[in-house]
Protein backbone atom coordinates (compact mmCIF):
# COMPACT_ATOMS: atom_id res chain seq x y z
CA UNK A 1 0.00 0.00 0.00
CA UNK A 2 2.93 2.32 0.55
CA UNK A 3 3.82 2.38 -3.16
CA UNK A 4 0.29 3.45 -4.14
CA UNK A 5 0.44 6.38 -1.74
CA UNK A 6 3.77 7.50 -3.22
CA UNK A 7 2.35 7.28 -6.75
CA UNK A 8 -0.76 9.28 -5.74
CA UNK A 9 1.35 12.01 -4.14
CA UNK A 10 3.54 12.34 -7.25
CA UNK A 11 0.44 12.44 -9.48
CA UNK A 12 -1.16 15.11 -7.27
CA UNK A 13 1.83 17.41 -7.89
CA UNK A 14 1.42 17.04 -11.68
CA UNK A 15 -2.33 17.79 -11.78
CA UNK A 16 -3.30 21.09 -13.39
CA UNK A 17 -5.66 23.27 -11.39
CA UNK A 18 -6.52 25.90 -14.03
CA UNK A 19 -8.51 23.62 -16.35
CA UNK A 20 -12.06 24.69 -17.30
CA UNK A 21 -14.93 22.26 -16.77
CA UNK A 22 -15.29 20.60 -20.17
CA UNK A 23 -18.37 18.55 -21.05
CA UNK A 24 -19.13 16.25 -23.95
CA UNK A 25 -20.63 18.24 -26.84
CA UNK A 26 -18.63 21.39 -26.13
CA UNK A 27 -16.60 23.03 -28.88
CA UNK A 28 -13.12 23.63 -27.49
CA UNK A 29 -9.90 25.22 -28.70
CA UNK A 30 -6.91 23.26 -27.38
CA UNK A 31 -3.51 24.94 -27.56
CA UNK A 32 -0.96 22.20 -28.26
CA UNK A 33 2.76 22.83 -27.81
CA UNK A 34 4.70 21.71 -30.89
CA UNK A 35 8.47 21.49 -31.19
CA UNK A 36 10.02 22.26 -34.55
CA UNK A 37 13.76 21.88 -34.33
CA UNK A 38 14.79 23.85 -31.27
CA UNK A 39 11.80 26.22 -31.45
CA UNK A 40 8.49 25.70 -29.70
CA UNK A 41 5.11 27.12 -30.69
CA UNK A 42 1.48 26.68 -29.68
CA UNK A 43 -0.85 25.33 -32.36
CA UNK A 44 -4.61 25.61 -31.77
CA UNK A 45 -6.82 22.59 -32.45
CA UNK A 46 -10.54 23.37 -32.45
CA UNK A 47 -13.29 20.78 -32.51
CA UNK A 48 -16.16 19.09 -30.70
CA UNK A 49 -15.55 16.96 -27.61
CA UNK A 50 -17.06 13.56 -28.45
CA UNK A 51 -15.74 11.54 -25.49
CA UNK A 52 -14.21 11.98 -22.05
CA UNK A 53 -12.30 9.59 -19.83
CA UNK A 54 -11.84 10.50 -16.19
CA UNK A 55 -9.04 8.95 -14.21
CA UNK A 56 -7.14 11.52 -12.20
CA UNK A 57 -3.94 12.33 -14.02
CA UNK A 58 -4.98 10.10 -16.96
CA UNK A 59 -8.06 12.24 -17.74
CA UNK A 60 -8.50 12.56 -21.52
CA UNK A 61 -10.84 14.23 -24.00
CA UNK A 62 -11.37 13.15 -27.60
CA UNK A 63 -11.80 16.13 -29.94
CA UNK A 64 -13.21 15.70 -33.45
CA UNK A 65 -13.10 18.14 -36.33
CA UNK A 66 -13.53 18.01 -40.10
CA UNK A 67 -10.38 19.01 -41.97
CA UNK A 68 -10.55 19.23 -45.79
CA UNK A 69 -13.56 16.92 -45.86
CA UNK A 70 -11.95 14.26 -43.65
CA UNK A 71 -12.86 13.65 -40.00
CA UNK A 72 -9.86 13.96 -37.69
CA UNK A 73 -9.94 12.93 -34.04
CA UNK A 74 -7.28 13.61 -31.45
CA UNK A 75 -7.10 12.38 -27.88
CA UNK A 76 -5.62 14.90 -25.45
CA UNK A 77 -4.28 14.13 -21.98
CA UNK A 78 -5.64 17.11 -20.05
CA UNK A 79 -2.85 17.22 -17.46
CA UNK A 80 -0.05 16.82 -20.03
CA UNK A 81 2.64 19.51 -20.23
CA UNK A 82 2.09 19.55 -24.03
CA UNK A 83 -1.34 21.13 -23.51
CA UNK A 84 -0.79 24.89 -23.23
CA UNK A 85 -4.43 25.95 -22.87
CA UNK A 86 -8.01 24.81 -23.23
CA UNK A 87 -10.67 27.39 -24.12
CA UNK A 88 -14.36 26.60 -24.42
CA UNK A 89 -15.71 28.24 -27.59
CA UNK A 90 -19.35 27.16 -27.15
CA UNK A 91 -21.33 24.81 -24.93
CA UNK A 92 -23.15 21.89 -26.50
CA UNK A 93 -26.53 20.48 -25.51
CA UNK A 94 -26.31 16.68 -25.71
CA UNK A 95 -28.07 13.81 -23.98
CA UNK A 96 -25.40 11.14 -23.96
CA UNK A 97 -21.90 10.57 -22.66
CA UNK A 98 -20.22 9.56 -25.93
CA UNK A 99 -20.97 11.16 -29.30
CA UNK A 100 -19.51 8.44 -31.52
CA UNK A 101 -22.59 8.65 -33.78
CA UNK A 102 -21.13 11.91 -35.17
CA UNK A 103 -18.53 9.81 -37.02
CA UNK A 104 -21.15 8.58 -39.51
CA UNK A 105 -22.61 12.04 -40.09
CA UNK A 106 -21.54 14.50 -42.76
CA UNK A 107 -21.94 18.25 -43.16
CA UNK A 108 -24.66 20.08 -41.28
CA UNK A 109 -25.81 16.84 -39.62
CA UNK A 110 -22.74 16.99 -37.37
CA UNK A 111 -23.90 20.19 -35.67
CA UNK A 112 -24.65 20.10 -31.94
CA UNK A 113 -27.28 22.41 -30.40
CA UNK A 114 -25.88 25.22 -28.34
CA UNK A 115 -26.44 25.32 -24.60
CA UNK A 116 -27.03 28.64 -22.88
CA UNK A 117 -27.63 27.72 -19.24
CA UNK A 118 -23.93 27.13 -18.48
CA UNK A 119 -21.49 29.99 -18.87
CA UNK A 120 -18.55 29.81 -21.24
Amino acid sequence: MKAQEIIRSIEAEQLKSDLPTVHVGDTVRVGVRIREGNKERVQPYEGTVIAMRNGGINQTITVRRIFQGVGVERVFLLHSPRIASIKIVRRGKVRRAKLFYLRERVGKATRVKQRFDRGI
